[in-house]
């Protein structure tokens, strides 16, 4: 039996043990992305960035409604004659209550509901962005994990061959078919192969570190990546689908809205507003010459009143309301062509990435087949040790280049997804309990106080998600 049918052999039953090796319940994909999303420390940040924004609503809904202000003072009074001798003093102690209602305003309030509301609108646009960033990042660690360990069995191998190889080479030489110099060869590939081999098993480490800080924890033993998830019929229908869904293109589409209001209420902002006001307490009074009496009193009335002259500080923020808006109308512009862009290269990294796949599967059939040549003729002496040592680093660069591509490609259509604004728990399906941001919003835009009803709902919410 030549030499290389006894390498296939070891190679056949080194890819069974390791097949066997494997547990049936092997980590998938779609387990790293659900520890990646549930364990997210970047998500966490993002959804207490919405929440805040889900606040500001309920700061502008609270300026519709009345207030009340609790005040109270401690007075001292003194009094002299012509001689410049305190002769008298009063100490007087008020508690008084405070309401103020806006009864018009020219529909400023309104607004800037209107503006808290597209804010938040625009801040869950900004959560899906991070969710796609978590989701791709999880899937790259997790092809980069699966890519590493493959080119770590694959070094293995290749030093174990090598082995082999110097070993033959070695027996060989003693019974004078080969010089020294073909064993020197030999020996010089095999360190070579150790050194590749070590430097294989770093790529895997850091490939490990880069997954838990992904994913949330490192990996066990990985299963092959499933099918991959439908993405677009073309390029065209990719665009069309990123340019009207993706949540950058959608958030800069909130925030000129945002502005557009903003620029409303900076033009009512010189406009007079109405307000009532009432004004209840008690009073009490003492001094050198009596002993003091406790006196009650009330107001109430309304005051109408605006601006005539701030000394230019409101026109200067009207001007700069629209250039505000006409920053976002410009950045939406932008975002649109940035993804359009991004939609294309991730097109076209795909398209490459799979024409390298089927190209590198070219390349080992070729490369297997001038190896399985070179070796026969080797054993006949028309071909040196040097030539059988290149033609199997070739077919093991093959090998090699064709699991990178295995990986690309996978890392492309993701990425593809992503750059569509797809690339969603929801779109992947994954079994995960997703984030409502509406839960939140919904007990906290009503400005709700806080020992009433819907204040205590809003407590078991901020405890179901361990915020409280």
């Amino acid at each position: 039996m030549t030499g290389f049918r006894q390498y296939r052999l070891r190679l056949t039953g080194f890819v069974c043990a390791l097949c066997l090796a494997v547990p049936a319940s092997a980590e998938t994909l779609t387990d790293a992305l659900v520890s990646a999303y549930n364990n997210s420390n970047l998500l966490e940040q993002s959804r207490a960035v919405l929440r805040a924004a889900d606040e500001d609503v309920a700061v502008a809904v609270a300026a519709l409604r009345p207030t009340l202000d609790y005040n109270l003072t401690r007075d001292w009074g003194f009094a002299q004659d012509d001689s410049f001798l305190i002769n008298r003093d009063s100490v007087v102690n008020t508690l008084a209550l405070t309401s103020e209602l806006s009864l018009y305003e020219f529909g400023r309030n309104q607004l800037a509901i209107d503006a808290a509301k597209e804010a938040v609108l625009a801040a869950r646009e900004g959560l899906v962005q991070q969710e796609q960033a978590i989701l791709f990042a999880a899937v790259s660690a997790y092809m980069d994990v699966l890519g590493a360990i493959e080119i770590v069995e694959l070094r293995v191998n290749n030093v174990r061959v090598l082995q082999e190889e110097v070993r033959a080479a070695n027996d060989r030489f003693e019974v004078g078919e080969v010089t020294r110099t073909d064993v020197a060869l030999a020996q010089s590939r095999q360190a070579l192969a150790d050194a590749n081999l070590e430097s294989a098993r770093g790529d895997l480490q850091i490939a490990r570190e880069a997954f838990k800080l992904a994913v949330g924890r490192y990996p066990g033993t990985l299963a092959q990546p499933p099918a991959v998830p439908a993405t677009a019929a073309s390029l065209d229908a990719a665009r069309d689908i990123a340019v009207r869904l993706h949540p950058a293109v959608l958030e800069a589409q909130r925030l000129v809205t945002v502005s557009e209001i903003n620029v409303a209420r900076a033009e009512a902002s010189v406009l007079p507003s109405l307000t009532a006001n009432a004004r209840a307490g008690y009073a009490d009074g003492s001094s050198t010459s009596n002993s003091g009496n406790l006196e009650g009193f009330g107001s109430i009335g309304v005051e109408f009143g605006g601006p005539i002259y701030r000394g230019g500080a409101l026109n200067s923020a009207f001007r700069s309301a629209k250039a505000q808006r006409d920053q976002n109308r410009a950045t939406l512009l932008q975002t649109s062509l940035q993804v359009s862009e991004q939609v294309g290269r991730a097109w076209a990294v795909r398209e490459v990435a799979r024409a390298v796949l089927v190209s590198t599967g070219r390349q080992i059939e070729a490369a297997q087949i001038a190896f399985d040549g070179t070796r026969e003729e080797a054993t006949l002496g028309a071909r040196t040790t040097l030539d059988v040592l290149d033609a199997e680093q070739e077919l093991l660069d093959a090998r090699g280049d064709r699991i990178a591509a295995a990986v690309d490609e996978q890392i492309a259509v993701y990425g593809l997804l992503s750059s569509m604004g797809r690339l969603t728990v929801d779109y992947l399906g994954l079994p995960v309990m997703a984030y409502d941001p509406s839960v939140y919003y919904n007990q906290v835009r009503n400005a709700p106080a806080a020992n009433s009803a819907q204040g205590l709902q809003l407590d078991n919410v901020l405890k179901s998600i361990g915020k409280y």
